[in-house]
């Protein structure tokens, strides 16, 4: 067991503590400011949920008024009419997300990892990093603190995980962070009591509406609360001299450029004890996210736009990918070694995503032939490239994804660039088809020679288990660098496809040096038959072909 300082008491310290604290770990959480305090991002995603649930607050998140978020309703791609999807269209187990007043979510997190056994101190300000030279770089050895009484302290401990959010400690003190051209945004955002609501089953749903100069956001909260916020281009923003006392004034000014946000607003009043915020040069990502004695999670790492809600998700999913990781270096030395870029790995992967979708999604706005989307529409253009460059964006942002919910609406009411809509139609006409290609085979699958694709292969490296990474199998390929775990049985399948031996043979081959009793190894079979469908369906296996002689 190790001593670990965690940086940030929000969402993606808190998650990151309790599960440390749970695994046996000496836990200290160092937050700033005094829970229950104000913050941005009340829009949750149903991939959320099942965090929630590990962490053991979803009924208490549910209890404290958290509003079921059933989709999402947007003014945005070729129409000014308002369109909404829902997460029940690709998500039957989690069909629904949360609208959640983020001082008492926080604070339920951070109780939460307190009652797991970790030590929670608020009030405590981070002033330095301890850093010494290291093997390939800086070594992150401790840090200094200072609380509000003037009491400063050191602490040393095994590892430290920088969950400070914008104010990225760890990262700022290394030098890991680099802002994104790509959505060189600023938002300005305040609350509201008194707003309307869309109509059902909509009255719930985050709206995004799209403008000549930007979009905003309208959010429903518990107890008749709207979070409200415009976002529009920094220079712009700059040029006109926005600063705090005129955040007001700016926001109204936006809103009245809207039509349905401004209609929903039209009998609201701004919390006059809530000033309007800024946020500025939002949208970044780190060099690296882990390295000697530290791991970034959540907005400490990297922050992409806010168009898909998507910064909580990343901070909970990190929480629970660094707390793994954290357990497995301490217990595991070699092991830990091997899955630090594999943790790296996966958060790049998840940010990648949301990247992309929300550079496709400016690029397909064409409600507005404004300077602003003309901006945002050269931005999100496809990379030089051609074919191959805009398929792979395709593939690396939907194609075989988990789903959040939103992808293929998404694509579907805007107006894509024209070498990204050739790209999907290509995607898509090859995923249909090699369904009907597994479809056509069906009984005849068993004399199908498989044929590996050329830039798939099979690696050893940590997978995630449980509460920590254990050595397995990853399928690996130019789209999926962060791979696909794999079971050994399928791992030894796809390793010995040779594009001689038919599927029957292959099976025979992985099974028989097993010794399985009869009655177990039909439907050991049948699986493995399932596995190599799905593998060619998504393009790890390159041909099935019938008629050769094996």
């Amino acid at each position: 067991m190790g001593r670990i300082v965690v940086i940030g008491g929000g969402p993606g310290g808190s998650c990151a503590a309790t599960m440390l604290a749970r695994s046996g770990h000496s836990v200290l959480v160092l937050e700033r400011e005094h829970f229950p305090r104000d913050h941005v991002g009340e829009s949750l995603l149903p991939a959320s949920v099942p965090i929630l649930e590990a962490l053991g607050v979803r009924d208490e998140v549910e209890a404290s008024g958290a509003l079921r978020k059933w989709g999402a309703t947007m003014v945005w791609g070729r129409e000014r009419e308002p369109w909404s999807w829902y997460f029940r269209e690709t998500n039957t187990t989690y069909p629904h997300a949360y609208q959640v007043w983020r001082p008492t979510f926080d604070q339920i997190l951070l109780r939460n990892a307190a009652a797991a056994g970790a030590e929670v101190r608020e009030g405590v300000r981070v002033t330095s990093v301890l850093v010494e030279p290291g093997e390939d770089a800086e070594r992150v050895v401790g840090l200094r603190w200072v609380d509000e009484t003037g009491v400063e302290g050191v602490e040393r401990p095994d590892l430290v995980l920088d969950a400070s959010g914008q104010a990225a400690v760890v990262g700022r003190a290394l030098g890991l962070r680099r802002f994104d051209r790509d959505f060189r945004n600023m938002a300005v955002y305040a609350y509201y009591d008194g707003a309307g609501r869309l109509d059902p089953p909509d009255e719930t749903n985050i709206l995004v509406e799209a403008y000549a100069d930007g979009w905003c956001w309208v959010i429903p909260l518990p107890g008749g609360r709207a979070s409200v916020g415009a976002v529009v281009d920094q220079g712009r923003a700059a040029g006109g001299g926005v600063r705090g006392d005129d955040l007001a004034g700016f926001l109204d000014a936006e809103l009245t450029k809207t039509d349905h946000a401004r209609r929903l607003l039209a009998g609201a009043r701004r919390e006059r004890d809530r000033a309007p915020v800024a946020l500025r040069d939002w949208s970044y990502v780190s060099d690296r996210v882990v390295g000697d004695g530290f791991i970034l999670v959540g907005d400490a790492a990297c922050f992409v736009d806010p168009l898909f809600s998507s910064g909580v998700h990343l901070a909970l999913t990190a929480g629970m990918l660094a707390a793994a990781y954290v357990t497995t270096a301490l217990d595991d030395t070699e092991l830990g070694a091997a899955a630090r870029p594999v943790y790296q790995e996966l958060y790049y992967s998840q940010y990648g995503r949301f990247h992309e979708m929300a550079k496709l999604f400016y690029a397909s706005n064409r409600t507005d032939r404004s300077h602003y989307w003309k901006a945002r529409r050269a931005l999100g253009a496809v990379a030089d490239g051609g074919d191959k460059a805009a398929r792979l964006a395709f593939v690396r942002a939907v194609a075989g994804q988990p789903p959040q919910g939103y992808e293929r609406a998404v694509l579907a009411q805007g107006e894509l660039p024209a070498e990204f809509a050739a790209a999907v139609d290509a995607v898509e006409a090859e995923l249909a088809r090699r369904k009907a290609t597994a479809v056509d085979l069906g009984d005849r699958l068993g004399a199908a020679v498989p044929v590996g694709a050329a830039d798939t292969r099979i690696e050893r490296r940590p997978v995630l288990e449980g509460d920590r990474f254990v050595w397995g199998h990853s399928l690996v390929s130019a789209s999926r660098t962060e791979g696909v775990p794999l079971s050994p049985l399928v791992a030894a399948l796809v390793n010995a496809i040779d594009g001689a031996r038919t599927v029957d043979a292959l099976i025979g081959d992985v099974l028989g040096p097993l010794g399985i009793a009869d009655q177990r190894r039909e439907p050991l079979a049948e699986n493995l038959r399932f596995a190599l469908v799905t593998l060619f369906v998504d393009g790890a296996i390159a041909e099935l072909r019938v008629g050769t002689d094996g």
